[in-house]
């Protein structure tokens, strides 16, 4: 028998390790293959977040449970009655007698985890996608969490504490806060400019008074965009609408900017305000509101701003990639239009039941509405206006997020 040398030995030795491990290398392999795109829809009132295919038939593919802590937080509340009094507060007010238990949701870009903002909770918490446990949690200050957003690298997430006018930002990671900035009163929605140099806040004040006749707005707060650098956190600037939209003569108009979306160049800015039924650009480089869009009244909508739910006539904003096409949630008046941006012409009045949000397809192709008073979601093609398909959701479907999840999820057992 020859006698083996030691190369040939460490030759055999090799072989018999790439053989052992090689079922291990496919497994590697699968696990790391591309996360699956999706959309989140955030159902405010029973705390949970549908996760439906991104475009085509936006099929359901599972359900998230964004409240597994609800007994512990629910603990906590009830032994505190300044906490108590302000959970109420939530559920009475702009809850409409609910609990808000999910605002806005956000996924990490592996598509490993969701981050979740909690206004009943004033927290922001992150879940894993595979278990439904929690990752880490992070209590906003004051006693609500509302908008968020996050950067273009997808490693920050910046949040609206409402009741204490502050944005915190987060590492979308761990849930340390990386810095903060203050705002007007009621800070909500927050936007990153597209190379994430800066973000955009704006602050909509009390929108759950009925102190909504316009001699009454002084009543509502300090209503303004607040610009910061989205490094150092410092203000950049402040752009207050009151004095645009008196410039142009509608000072009985709301300067509360609602719902907001940027062109592609971001070159100008299209914003909702409360009680209005329309939309205003504003063009960045000449601090002036050029051009106003009123859009059609149900003739079933009460023109009574108390009866307009937290003072949002029309919520929802979202703009086709090539920026030709804007889409209008129009909550009051109960219906959606895609609405051309170059004519400011609007399309088909798509009947839907108090949409709240708007946002655009995976493949662009289409904006997707959130319809909160039938808990079903909507697409809309951008090119004819016309809808496509609805599919049902939770209680009360919100925020609805473009994101990933790993490619063979499927929805947690716990």
């Amino acid at each position: 028998m020859p006698v083996l040398k030691p190369r040939h030995l460490c030759a055999m030795a090799a072989a018999v390790v790439l053989t052992v491990t090689a079922p291990a290398t496919v497994a590697s392999a699968a696990d790391t293959a591309a996360p699956r795109e999706v959309l989140f829809v955030g159902n405010n009132w029973d705390g949970t977040a549908d996760v439906i295919k991104s475009s085509g038939d936006l099929a359901k593919i599972g359900r998230i449970n964004v409240v597994p802590d609800k007994d512990a937080r629910m603990a906590e509340i009830n032994a505190d009655p300044i906490k108590w009094i302000y959970f109420m507060a939530i559920r009475n007010s702009v809850g409409e007698g609910h609990d808000q238990f999910v605002d806005d949701m956000y996924s990490t870009p592996d598509g490993r985890s969701v981050v979740v903002s909690r206004p009943s909770f004033a927290d922001v918490v992150s879940i894993d996608l595979a278990t439904g446990k929690i990752n880490w949690r992070f209590k906003v200050s004051g006693y609500r969490a509302d908008h968020m957003a996050v950067s273009p690298d997808g490693t920050r997430v910046a949040v609206s504490a409402s009741t204490a006018n502050t944005v915190h930002v987060l590492n979308i990671n761990t849930g340390q806060q990386l810095g903060s900035f203050a705002t007007g009163d009621k800070p909500h929605e927050n936007i990153f400019t597209r190379d994430g140099k800066y973000i955009w806040n704006m602050a909509i004040g009390d929108v759950n008074t009925d102190s909504d006749a316009p001699w009454l707005d002084w009543t509502k707060g300090d209503r303004h965009i607040t610009v910061v650098d989205a490094t150092t956190y410092k203000q950049v600037k402040t752009i207050d609408m009151r004095d645009k939209l008196n410039a142009i003569g509608l000072t009985d108009y709301s300067d509360a900017v609602r719902p907001a979306v940027f062109s592609p160049d971001e070159s100008k800015l299209y914003f909702q305000v409360s009680f209005f039924n329309g939309f205003f650009e504003y063009d960045l480089a000449t601090d002036k509101i050029t051009r106003t869009k009123t859009l059609p009244k149900n003739p079933a909508t009460s023109d009574d701003r108390t009866t307009m739910v937290n003072d949002s006539r029309h919520h929802g904003l979202s703009m086709s990639p090539d920026g030709s096409k804007l889409c209008v949630a129009g909550t009051m008046d109960d219906y959606a239009t895609v609405v051309n941006r170059a004519t400011l012409q609007e399309g088909p009045l798509v009947p839907a039941s108090k949409p709240y949000w708007a946002t655009v397809s995976g493949d662009g192709k289409s904006c997707v509405v959130s319809e909160s008073g039938a808990d079903q979601v909507t697409a809309i093609d951008f090119a004819t206006g016309q809808k496509t398909v609805s599919v049902p959701v939770g209680d009360h479907p919100q925020r609805v997020r473009l994101g990933h999840v790993a490619a063979d999820w499927t929805s947690p057992s716990s």
